[in-house]
């Protein structure tokens, strides 16, 4: 066999297997999105008074900010641990300095979750994006939920 012949092939099956691996690798992180969405701990931090009722039995939780510091990564996870629908509508999500992001139409079900990316991108059911070029988040600082009366639900010490 030609010295040719065996680059050519061994070329081929470099190709062929990258290829294979890349869409495992797609349709695993297709599947398992939301499984990865949320930190293992939805616990608040110790210190965190992150419960707060809010009327009809519904709970609102800042479960967690990630990627302080770095717009590209920076997102805070909100989740609804109430039994009912809560719509978050005018809601406002605000930094120490006053930085704030105000809720567009969303309603957020029962054991629902929603990221609120600080950079630039298309909302999307359970993203939203803040369309910042700089970061938001500074470790030590407080954020703070809104409703759409101005009474603060949740707080978030920022780690």
């Amino acid at each position: 066999m030609n010295r040719g012949r065996v680059i050519y092939y061994l070329l081929l099956n470099i190709f062929v297997s990258a290829a294979v691996t890349g869409a495992i690798l797609f349709f695993y992180d297709r599947s398992h999105r939301a499984d990865c969405a949320v930190p293992p701990a939805l616990a608040p931090l110790p210190g965190s008074t992150a419960l707060t009722p809010v009327p009809g039995g519904v709970k609102v939780n800042l479960v967690s900010i990630i990627g302080a510091g770095t717009t590209g990564s920076e997102m805070v996870v909100l989740q609804n641990t109430g039994t009912e629908a809560l719509v978050l509508t005018g809601w406002q999500l605000k930094d120490s300095r006053g930085d704030s992001y105000t809720f567009p139409q969303l309603t957020l079900y029962p054991s629902g979750t929603v990221q609120v990316h600080t950079a630039r991108g298309q909302d999307t059911a359970v993203d939203l994006y803040w369309g910042r070029s700089s970061p938001v988040w500074t470790t030590g600082e407080l954020a703070t939920l809104y409703d759409a009366s101005g009474v603060a639900r949740a707080f978030y010490p920022v780690p």
